[in-house]
C-alpha cells in the first residue's frame, strides 16, 4: 500500500530526521539529500510541541483496521499473528491515550476498508491509506508519522564516491516500469541509463547478480526489507539520499478516521507527539527498521 502516485503538502525533512540535510526546490519538486547513520531514528516532531489531549472517555472502543498484505507494516507473522510496526504503534498510541482495554486491531482485505470505516464498523484505518483530494473528502487525517523515502541500493564493493548524481552518471541503475520511482530517476537524474524492471524481485536480482545494473532506485522501505533478507545475500547497502517528494511520493503515512471523528484524530497527534519524545517511536523503528530508511 505504498502511495505510488501522491502529491501531498511536503514537510521538510530537516524536522523530521536529526541529521544535517539541506533541501533543494526544483520546480516544485523536493529532493531531501543527506547521511543517516543506520542506527538512527526519525523524530517527527518538535520536542518543545504540546498537543493538548481531546477526551475520547466516552468512546466503548476504538477499532483500528489495517490490512496484512504490507510487510512490515502490516502482515501475518509465521504464527499467523497480526504483527508489524502499524500494529505495534496502534498499541502504543493506544497506551499513551490510557484506553487499552478499548482498543482492538482487526485486518480485512484493502478494498474492504473504506466501507468499513465510513460504515460505523471501526475507528480508524491504519493501513497506509494516501492523503489525495480524494481521500481527503472522506476522511480526516491524523498528522504523518513516517515518511516514505526513495534510497539508492548498491553493492558493499562499489567503491563509489559521496557525490551520487556525479558517481552513477552514465551508469546502470534498474527501477521498477511504471512506478512513481522511474518517474524521478528520469526527473532528478536524468545523466544515469535506466533499466526497468517488470517488478522488484526481478530489480533485486540484477543487482545481486552483479550483470545487469550497477545501482537500484526504489522504494526505501522495500528495499531495507530486502537488504534484511536472505535473498539479499548481504551483498548490497544504501547510498546517498534519502529523497523525498510530495509530487511522487506522497506526505507520508497517517492515520484515516472519519469525517466526524476529528477528536480521535487529534488524540492519535497528541500520542504520536508523546511517542515521538518519549523515545517509544525510535524503539517502534529501529525493532522494524534496523538499517534504517533515512
Amino acid at each position: 500500500m505504498i502511495p505510488e502516485v501522491a502529491n501531498r503538502v511536503f514537510t521538510s525533512f530537516c524536522n523530521i530526521v536529526r541529521y544535517s540535510c539541506f533541501i533543494l526546490a526544483i520546480s516544485g519538486i523536493y529532493p531531501v539529500i543527506g547521511h543517516v547513520q543506520a542506527q538512527d531514528a526519525p523524530n517527527y516532531v518538535d520536542p518543545r510541541e504540546r498537543i493538548a489531549t481531546p477526551d475520547i472517555s466516552r468512546r466503548v472502543r476504538i477499532r483500528f483496521l489495517t490490512t496484512v498484505d504490507f510487510p512490515p507494516f502490516n502482515f501475518l507473522d509465521q504464527s499467523q499473528r497480526l504483527a508489524g510496526f502499524n500494529v505495534d504503534l496502534a498499541r502504543a498510541i493506544c497506551e499513551v491515550l490510557n484506553v487499552v482495554d478499548r482498543c482492538q486491531i482487526q485486518a480485512l482485505p484493502w478494498d474492504e476498508l473504506d466501507h468499513a470505516l465510513l460504515n460505523g464498523q471501526g475507528e480508524a484505518i491504519i493501513a497506509g491509506v494516501s492523503q489525495t483530494s480524494e481521500t481527503l473528502k472522506n476522511y480526516r487525517f491524523s498528522r504523518p508519522y513516517m515518511e516514505l523515502p526513495a534510497r539508492f541500493v548498491v553493492r558493499r564493493e562499489s567503491g563509489l564516491g559521496e557525490n551520487v548524481a556525479k558517481e552513477l552518471s552514465g551508469k546502470k541503475v534498474g527501477v521498477v516500469k511504471g512506478s512513481a520511482h522511474e518517474a524521478m530517476l528520469k526527473a532528478w537524474f536524468a545523466d544515469m541509463e535506466e533499466v526497468s524492471f517488470d517488478d522488484a524481485a526481478a530489480a533485486h536480482a540484477a543487482l545481486v547478480s552483479k550483470e545487469e545494473v550497477e545501482a537500484l532506485f526504489g522504494d526505501g522501505v522495500q528495499l531495507s526489507f530486502w537488504l534484511q533478507s536472505t535473498s539479499a545475500k548481504d551483498c548490497c547497502t544504501f547510498y546517498g539520499g534519502p529523497y523525498l517528494s510530495p509530487y511522487y511520493l506522497g506526505e507520508g503515512l497517517a492515520i484515516a478516521v472519519a469525517p466526524e471523528n476529528a477528536d480521535l484524530a487529534l488524540a492519535f497527534d497528541h500520542a504520536i507527539s508523546v511517542l515521538n519524545r518519549n523515545g517509544r517511536f525510535a524503539e517502534l523503528y529501529l525493532r522494524w527498521f534496523p538499517k534504517g530508511l533515512y
